[in-house]
């Protein structure tokens, strides 16, 4: 396996497009994680079945959030993605998250060319309230098990604070 880090650039994320590698598809409660300093993926942990993801999940090559990993990137789909592969996103917003006291946002994006939906959404106004509400509630909970409350959902904003968060990540690395 290739070292994403080293293979892809963020991508052109001041015009609304980034890359993305996906570690965890929609559905799945298995924590997988990109190990940079071996160049390939890790399953971290299993999580209880009532926390699985929501959406898919995966990084920005080439960022390191203040949390100290890539860039997380929460992908809106009809069907869940393949751990392992990358592609092409547009930017919708950023949900600002805390977990256990440190800053660990996640950017949400949609894939790029989205033929099944004619590339309905454009923007987090154009996502159902619902799937808002479901992220929300997933990243607000899912550690409740095991330390309850260490996590908080601080709000979700446009592609323009997404961008400063990218461009901060970006200069991280």
């Amino acid at each position: 396996m290739a070292d994403f880090n080293m293979i892809l650039e963020p991508g052109d994320y001041r015009n609304g497009t980034i890359n993305v590698v996906i570690e965890i598809p929609t559905g799945s409660n298995q924590k997988i994680e990109w190990d940079r300093n071996k160049a390939c993926f890790m399953l971290d942990r299993i999580e209880p079945i009532a926390f699985a993801k929501p959406c898919n999940y995966g990084f920005i090559p080439q960022t390191l959030d203040e949390d100290g990993d890539e860039l997380d990137v929460l992908v809106i789909t009809d069907q869940p993605l393949t751990t392992g592969i990358y592609l092409k996103a547009r930017i919708l917003g950023v949900m600002k998250f805390v977990d256990d006291g440190e800053v660990d946002d996640k950017i949400i994006a949609v894939v790029d060319d989205d033929r099944n939906s004619g590339d309905a959404i454009q923007s987090l106004d154009d996502l159902p309230k619902r799937t808002i509400e479901q992220i929300e509630f997933h990243f607000n909970h899912y550690k409740d098990l095991k330390k309850a409350g260490t996590t908080k959902v601080k709000g979700f904003f446009g592609v323009e604070e997404a961008q400063k968060v990218i461009e901060e990540a970006i200069k991280r690395f």
